[in-house]
């Protein structure tokens, strides 16, 4: 007797035989896979050509991948098994190629600017026409073909690795290099270990010096060494506090041109210091990284919660770092909201501790829409607060910038030149002049151009050097003075320019000394009565008892 029967795939079959049922079934099923299969070739295709620059209908990508889940009557089995295993099949593939081809044409700073923009590029496809649940495979694969697989051969590069990096004090190069790796598990164990073996030598060479300057009462300190130190540090611990006192600044600069021995043994302590506990600096900064983890996977589970803008926090232990000095910046509401976010989340976390922030340490990536492109800004918090006051409003006095952000005269006066006298000029202004004055009138500049497509806007800067250079000149003064007393006393007579000569002979071993600074010393000691001018030739200098 003929019975209605249903076939796999839901059709209305009239047989009485179950035979006839499974032959249909295993047509369609070849068909269906023969179909699949040629879909899916096409999708794999596109995307490829995509990668290598050509523009593609995205909108008609995502309707087919789609069809993928739709077969699977909305599961991610059918689409996971038929479509996303053979995609992240050929993307390793694909990128195994380029990493070859790369890794032998490319400088290891160009080849991380080459990564960094391929991964920003396959989370950018994922959010077009992929499912979100393929990011993370998709990331992780690209992370290992071209980031893992050849990262020794890239770090340990001879002209070009991390080893010449850390040397040159190449910031941006080494802060692209330590985001790249820090999310790839043990990513950083190459990286930490030519960052501690250049630290080490740096801090032995050190030492040695202070031995061998022992003698002669003198620190012949490298130039440069401290800033390396320092901006190596800053690099590899994602812009976490120096490993030296900020508020000591003017000793380290101090220890760099020093006249005395004791200042840049104190120089060697502190770094020295920095390498016998770099274990506590590095748990502790591990312990923040596993806090942001936590942050992100606390949003991914609150979909109420909304930030509306990403966040990345790194808390540190006070206690364990130097002090930095804070100022109480208005925030606009938009970061205000990720602020009450992060607050709310960390007291979830503990009721003990009390969250500070240091917005001097922070730093945003914001969009900017100019006239002719869309530019990526790289700037400092202050920085960013100011050009989003101006989302609502075409035009702001000096004033209302200072009232608005809550700062002070010289920090206001610092972060408009920033924006607006320096080389990028985001900000206009009114007048047109070279320095900002309390009467001046801001606009955003929209007519703003540049060749790169992401540009970083140097932080407004505090002229702390020139103002520790004028203090060890001033110190100086005291050297030079007893230079040219001793001098004197020596050879009771003495010409102008022997006189020079000699000073800057017994100066040099200390401190290569200014001659027009030497010859206002002079000036100086003739008018407190320790040297006269000959009365017949006065170029002719006698010291008086």
């Amino acid at each position: 007797m003929e019975r209605v029967k249903l076939d796999l795939w839901g059709y209305e079959v009239r047989t009485s035989s179950d035979s006839c049922i499974s032959a249909i079934d295993s047509y369609y099923h070849q068909l269906n896979q023969e179909v699949i299969a040629n879909a899916r070739d096409a999708v794999i295709n596109l995307i490829d050509k995509e990668r290598e620059g050509e523009q593609i209908d995205r909108a008609l990508l995502k309707n087919v991948i789609d069809i993928f889940v739709e077969v699977g009557k909305g599961q991610r089995e059918f689409y996971e098994q038929d479509f996303e295993a053979q995609m992240l099949q050929h993307s390793a593939a694909y990128y195994s190629r380029k990493a070859s081809n790369w890794i032998v044409d490319n400088s290891c700073p160009d080849y991380m600017l080459k990564a960094e923009e391929c991964l920003k590029r396959e989370r950018d496809r994922v959010s077009h026409y992929l499912l979100k649940s393929s990011e993370q495979k998709l990331v992780e694969n690209v992370q290992h073909e071209l980031l893992v697989v050849n990262a020794k051969q890239l770090l340990k590069k001879e002209d070009s690795g991390c080893r010449v990096l850390l040397r040159d004090y190449k910031v941006e190069d080494l802060s692209r290099m330590y985001r790249l790796y820090r999310k790839i598990p043990n990513g950083l164990v190459v990286f930490s270990t030519i960052f501690m073996q250049h630290v080490t030598a740096e801090g032995t060479a050190m030492v040695q010096q202070v031995e061998d300057a022992a003698s002669s009462q003198r620190f012949p300190c490298r130039h440069g060494v401290l800033q390396d130190i320092i901006v190596v540090a800053y690099t590899f611990f994602n812009k976490f506090q120096p490993i030296l006192e900020l508020e000591s600044l003017s000793l380290f600069f101090y220890a760099i041109s020093c006249d005395s021995f004791f200042f840049g043994y104190l120089f060697v302590v502190k770094l020295l210091t920095y390498i016998i506990n770099r274990d506590l600096f590095v748990t502790d900064l591990t312990s923040a990284r596993e806090n942001q983890t936590i942050f992100e996977e606390y949003l991914r589970n609150n979909t109420n919660v909304n930030t509306g803008i990403d966040l990345n926090v790194t808390v540190l232990t006070s206690g364990f770092w130097p002090s930095y000095k804070s100022f109480d910046l208005s925030l606009p509401l938009e970061m205000v909201r990720c602020v009450e976010v992060f607050k709310g989340f960390y007291e979830t976390r503990t009721k003990h501790r009390k969250l500070r922030w240091i917005y001097s340490l922070g730093f945003c990536t914001i969009n900017g829409k100019f006239e002719s492109k869309h530019i990526e800004l790289i700037v400092s918090t202050s920085q960013a607060a100011a050009l989003l006051l101006f989302n609502n409003a075409d035009r702001l006095s000096y004033s209302e910038i200072m009232t608005q952000l809550n700062l002070n005269h010289d920090d206001v006066v610092r972060l408009l030149h920033s924006l607006s006298c320096a080389k990028y000029k985001i900000l206009t202004k009114e007048p047109n002049t070279r320095t900002v004055s309390a009467t001046d009138n801001f606009e955003f500049n929209y007519k703003f151009t540049d060749r790169m497509k992401r540009i970083k806007i140097p932080p407004p800067t505090v002229d702390e050097r020139r103002r520790v250079i004028e203090e060890v000149n001033n110190d100086r003064r005291y050297t030079i003075d007893a230079a040219i007393v001793r001098i004197m006393k020596s050879h009771k007579v003495l010409g102008h320019q022997q006189l020079v000569m000699e000073c800057v002979e017994q100066l040099g071993r200390m401190f290569k000394p200014d001659i027009k600074t030497i010859k206002k010393r002079i000036e100086d000691l003739i008018t407190r009565d320790y040297l006269e001018r000959d009365k017949e030739n006065t170029n002719i200098f006698r010291y008086l008892a």
